[in-house]
């Protein structure tokens, strides 16, 4: 699924594009990005949403093919397809954002470390991966980057906040905030089906340390990387490097 870094190359790439055209005959005033979720502003007020779920593509100027659900036409015969393989993605029009937006959490590339700190102190008994990846704790991490900046902290996934240092929980922050750029940096990770805005994948899967990466040699310590299972969702570590 499309985490924060991959919605953000969609948005910068899409707002040099279609910023001043107008789609069925309302003009585009701004695309943004709350967590996930992709929004193109209108004049009247209005946004038009996108959820990529697992395999949604938001392709400009692309060619239709088996999987397109929808072709957006601006006024200047330009385009977006929208494709999605497994159709859980979505696409609706919104008079008014606010509720939707007040439904996230604090954004993972803007939360302060003191605020971070605050809201962990609020849930002592959770688990630090899944927490990360709830987007009403925080918002825009998925399972890839929890796993890659747990594994920069040295912090095992299953580790619960109350047993956090001030130390760890410094460096997990600092963590979100490097990799989640870096990740943008480079347009993303492709797994499977994420693309761009221009159709390419992204470039930084070959960068991931962690993620998908069972049974490899840990670049830090050359010890063997782990998979468990967490509420249904693999968590990658290294238990040299990451300690229960």
């Amino acid at each position: 699924m499309p985490e924060l870094p991959e919605v953000e190359t969609i948005r910068r790439q899409l707002a040099g594009k279609i910023i001043g055209k107008k789609l069925e005959g309302k003009k585009i005033t701004g695309v943004r990005r709350r967590a996930k979720v992709l929004m193109i502003d209108f004049s009247d007020g209005s946004s038009l949403i996108f959820h990529f779920k697992l395999t949604g593509q938001l392709i400009f100027n692309g060619e239709p093919s088996k999987h397109t659900r929808h072709i957006f036409k601006f006024g200047d015969g330009s385009r977006l397809i929208f494709n999605d393989a497994r159709k859980f993605g979505w696409w609706k029009e919104l008079k008014n954002t606010q509720d939707l937006e007040m439904s996230f959490g604090p954004e993972a590339l803007e939360i302060s470390g003191k605020e971070f700190q605050s809201r962990l102190q609020k849930r002592p008994n959770a688990k630090i991966k899944p927490l990360l990846m709830d987007q009403k704790f925080i918002a825009g991490i998925g399972n890839i980057y929890s796993d890659e900046i747990l594994f920069a902290a040295k912090v095992h996934p299953l580790r619960r906040v109350k047993t956090l240092n001030d130390k760890e929980i410094k460096l997990i922050h600092q963590n979100i905030k490097k990799i989640l750029t870096r990740a943008i940096q480079r347009r993303g990770t492709t797994e499977q089906s994420y693309r761009d805005a221009y159709g390419r994948a992204g470039e930084y899967a070959k960068h991931l340390e962690v993620y998908r990466r069972e049974g490899e040699k840990c670049y830090r310590c050359g010890g063997k990387i782990k998979r468990l299972k967490i509420r249904g969702r693999s968590a990658h570590y290294c238990p040299n490097c990451q300690s229960l």
